[in-house]
């Protein structure tokens, strides 16, 4: 299989295309919600699409398909950029809920 990016005035949208279409022939979801936990340290997210929510107890970010809450103690943002965001803090508790409550 072979994959085509046409150039077009918005770069950004090009490119969510093209991983759109790998994402649809691996069989993969390029919009939902992705994250690493580093234990004793935060969460790296990958396809926020907003920050609903933000206390030092708890941090509800969305995708445009689900809702993550993060729970824990002395929580605070890192990088909030592009849909990417660092969480710092000691996390408790990660729950994902589809649709965005």
């Amino acid at each position: 299989m072979r994959f085509v990016v046409k150039c077009r005035e918005n770069t950004y949208n090009t490119c969510m295309e093209f991983v759109r279409e790998i994402c649809a022939v691996l069989g993969a979801d390029a919009l939902s919600l992705r994250y690493t936990i580093v234990s004793g340290k935060g969460a790296y997210f990958q396809n926020v699409y907003r920050l609903a929510a933000f206390s030092e107890t708890e941090i509800v970010v969305r995708s445009r398909r689900e809702t993550i809450s993060v729970s824990g103690a002395s929580l605070s943002l890192g990088k909030y950029e592009a849909g990417d965001l660092v969480v710092f803090g000691d996390i408790v508790r990660i729950e994902r809920k589809e649709g965005r409550t």
